[in-house]
């Protein structure tokens, strides 16, 4: 059994503790790879062209990457790892018959180039206000985020409060030292403490081969139906094509490690938020079947103003594509209000 093989395999039981010691077997050389650009996914898509486009701006020497298209508000969507813009894919063309939509790649992440100052979430949402505010000039949005993006999600209102009309949290248990330190937040699952270890994730996942076959199996676990819920699933929610999507840009050896970086600023993260304070911002809770009660005591200390809090039927933690009817109208019907 190969080295990412015996971490996945052994990985829905295991929890190890930030800077344990851990012994795997030596990694091989990266393999040299020939990376697609950024409309992989989307070129010869017509309908996806006639609606949507790609765009880049540069903020503070990172190249962002966004896809715009749509009539009305604008709608702000930020991703979670291991994804990319692209896991909206499939509900953007009906959010854009209401909303001129943004969905972006995060800095260092997806077909965004360059790594920003650090990869906490306040930085990063720094780098959003300034693509949002200075370079598209949008004012006020509705803003939607989702897992570690949601991370961001919260310093963004937290920080800019009056460029947001109205919030909707996608299933991340935020860190603080009121409800969870960063230090729990990593006995939660096995891939928290991994992703965190520096530089053993780069080590072991260190091909395209392997990159696709980490997140296959990620994808398959935290499923519904998957391991993380108590399930024994064996295949991911995407289709290939959609994985091998991720793939392509986590592929790349600086995005796959600026991934990993989400996590391992998980510490400041919990600082960041303890001084944010409670925000104000009109806010709306979504989770995965069966994940509403975990996640919102993480989100009571640092919310004044939460609003609603739903679970998305047969979902599990891949929201958008799980179940996108349902995401659709639990976002519509709030930020539509």
């Amino acid at each position: 059994m190969g080295a990412l093989a015996a971490v996945l395999a052994a990985g829905v039981a295991i929890g190890v503790p930030v800077g344990a010691s851990i012994a795997f077997p030596t990694a091989a050389p990266a393999a040299v790879a020939t990376y697609d650009r950024y409309d992989a996914a989307t070129r010869g898509d017509n309908d996806f062209s006639q609606q949507f486009t790609h765009e880049f701006a540069t903020i503070d020497d990172v190249k962002m990457h966004y896809v715009t298209g749509g009539e009305g508000p604008p709608l702000v969507l930020i991703h979670g790892w291991p994804q990319t813009w692209f896991e909206w894919r499939d509900i953007m063309p009906a959010l854009a018959e209401h909303h001129t939509v943004y969905a972006i790649d995060l800095p260092g992440l997806g077909d965004s180039d360059g790594s920003p100052r650090s990869f906490d979430k306040k930085t990063l949402a720094q780098y959003v206000n300034t693509l949002l505010d200075d370079h598209l000039q949008l004012g006020s949005v509705d803003l939607v985020a989702h897992d570690l993006g949601a991370g961001v999600g919260f310093q963004y209102v937290a920080q800019f409060p009056d460029h947001v009309n109205s919030y909707v949290h996608m299933d991340y248990p935020l860190p603080s030292s009121a409800a969870l330190p960063a230090q729990q937040y990593r006995t939660f699952s096995w891939h928290m403490s991994f992703n965190s270890q520096k530089p053993l994730p780069e080590e072991i996942v260190d091909d395209r081969d392997d990159v696709r076959t980490y997140l296959a199996e990620f994808y398959t676990q935290v499923a519904f139906g998957g391991a993380a819920f108590g399930g024994d699933r064996t295949s991911p929610p995407f289709s290939s094509a959609q994985i091998d999507e991720y793939a392509r840009t986590y592929s790349q050896p600086e995005k796959l490690s600026n991934g990993f970086e989400l996590y391992r600023t998980l510490e400041q993260d919990q600082l960041d938020n303890d001084l944010a304070g409670p925000v104000s911002v009109p806010t709306k809770l979504i989770t995965a079947t069966g994940s509403l009660a975990n996640t919102m005591p993480t989100l009571t200390p640092l919310f004044n103003n939460l609003q609603d809090a739903v679970e998305i039927p047969e979902s599990g933690h891949w929201l958008p594509e799980e179940n996108p009817d349902a995401v659709v109208r639990e976002i519509l019907a709030f930020i539509d209000r």
